[in-house]
């Protein structure tokens, strides 16, 4: 069967589970969600897909999966890949997701929406510039930790990755410039590398061309 991944090319939280699924070799296809159309807040949407009202949403047969940690996980137990081989090892990538979810895609997905998907007058400077400040710290952890590592996690590409990874291949800027961080500009490059690998804008439908 054919899982269905509620998904919308603009968000970094999406692309996660995206990328998972598609490098997982699992079948399944995209559904557009109309974020900026308002569609996340209807009441339909929130009855019949997400009581949250958000993107992404996994729907495999009868079962319904929301947050990209979570989809990710279960991608994990149906392929057996990103996972991690052993409970010290699945523990660790979980750590990373966490981190990610709280640190690093928590707060570059809210600063690139204020910086590009507000109108210029509606910008807050002052919270965008705190947000900056945030994220260096962030990068300064990732970069530090991927000295001499291929990975975030073990020898092998995992959820921790494809969490971490979520924002940073995005071509709207939002302060983050790759070639400040060495490291995880080569760990970037090696993550595009991987057989299957596709961008955001490529792998799920919606762009800001769209909204041109």
């Amino acid at each position: 069967m054919t899982m269905k991944l509620y998904c919308f090319g603009e968000s970094g939280n999406a692309y996660k589970a995206a990328l998972a699924l598609e490098l997982s070799g699992l079948a399944w296809e995209p559904v557009k969600v109309d974020f900026f159309g308002g569609e996340t807040r209807t009441p339909a949407y929130r009855a019949t897909v997400n009581e949250m009202g958000e993107a992404p949403v996994l729907v495999d047969g009868d079962l319904t999966l929301t947050q990209s940690g979570v989809i990710q996980d279960y991608i994990s137990e149906k392929s057996g890949k990103f996972g991690g081989a052993d409970p010290q090892t699945r523990r660790e990538i979980l750590r990373w997701v966490l981190w990610d979810n709280h640190k690093l895609s928590g707060v570059a997905g809210m600063t690139r929406f204020l910086m590009n998907f507000l109108p210029e007058d509606k910008r807050p400077a002052e919270v965008i510039a705190f947000n900056q400040g945030r994220l260096k710290g962030v990068y300064e952890v990732l970069n530090a930790h991927l000295a001499g590592r291929d990975w975030i996690v073990g020898d092998a590409l995992s959820n921790a990755d494809l969490s971490c990874c979520g924002y940073l291949y995005y071509p709207e800027k939002f302060g983050f410039e790759r070639a400040d961080w060495p490291h995880i500009d080569a760990w970037l490059t090696r993550l595009s590398q991987t057989p299957g690998w596709k961008a955001p804008y490529d792998l799920m439908p919606g762009s800001p061309a769209d909204r041109a």
